[in-house]
């Protein structure tokens, strides 16, 4: 009690959650134009911060701060302050000034990076991930963890998925059509898209009754489609679509452009 955890106003829901199921208080920091402001984060920590969550690339509205910005946040924390990377849509990222944070993690005491099976790989329903972290901490989560938290299973098909270099090629490549083509119709449409470098986009609908998110999301399961409401992360005018197969990627957007063509 009277410990803070930080996160950022459109982060993954599960930082607030996990904050107070162990008694603390989660604090909440404002973003700048979707994307997570540093100087605000540095400007809300202190004493009683004890661990900022960082989801970078952030789900669910695709964007990322450049390493050097991760650095700058990390320098300006209290060393008794733990600064958790969550790169879950790391693999995605094609940007030269972008880092998952593997080189922090080894250089400083008070970083972990987390790492997931869910998303590239394909396998959410397993519930598998990992971390980096430093021995210490490591330490502490093998001591904390529950005792069958792993089946045998999930780490087959971990093993799996890590010798399948094909897939990881095949997913990277398709995404990197698609996410730019995807982007570029929407907006077409007059939709605004958040620049995104995950495997999805976040649509931005305007607040007018029956052209608004609530009303497409409506029109898109009328047709056997659907995306994800993100009301609960503070975006109650958008919709999260996950970048699909090239025929579910062009139902979606003549699906929008019949929603839009509407009176």
């Amino acid at each position: 009690p009277g410990d803070e955890a930080i996160y950022t106003e459109h982060g993954f829901l599960m930082y607030k959650i996990a904050t107070q199921s162990s008694g603390g208080t989660p604090v909440m920091v404002r973003e700048k134009a979707y994307r997570t402001d540093v100087d605000a984060i540095l400007a809300r920590a202190g004493p009683k911060t004890k661990v900022v969550f960082l989801a970078n690339p952030n789900n669910p509205t695709g964007t990322y701060i450049p390493h050097d910005e991760v650095r700058r946040l990390h320098k300006g924390l209290p060393g008794s302050t733990l600064l958790v990377l969550d790169a879950a849509y790391s693999e995605y990222v094609r940007r030269n000034d972008y880092e998952a944070g593997l080189e922090l993690v080894a250089t400083t005491d008070n970083t972990v990076m987390t790492r997931t099976f869910s998303k590239i790989y394909g396998l959410a329903a397993l519930r598998l991930g990992w971390a980096y972290c430093p021995a210490p901490i490591a330490d502490v989560l093998n001591r904390v963890r529950g005792p069958f938290n792993v089946t045998a299973p999930a780490l087959a098909a971990g093993v799996a998925a890590l010798e399948d270099g094909a897939h990881l090629e095949f997913a990277l490549a398709h995404n990197e059509t698609w996410l730019p083509w995807v982007t570029a119709e929407v907006e077409k449409l007059g939709l605004k898209v958040t620049p995104s470098v995950g495997n999805f986009v976040l649509i931005h609908f305007p607040a007018q009754k029956g052209k608004d998110a609530a009303a497409a999301d409506e029109f898109l399961k009328s047709r056997g489609i659907i995306l994800r409401r993100v009301g609960a992360y503070g975006l109650p005018d958008c919709l999260r679509m996950t970048i699909g197969t090239e025929d579910d990627n062009r139902k979606v957007v003549a699906a929008l452009s019949s929603f839009q063509a509407r009176s």
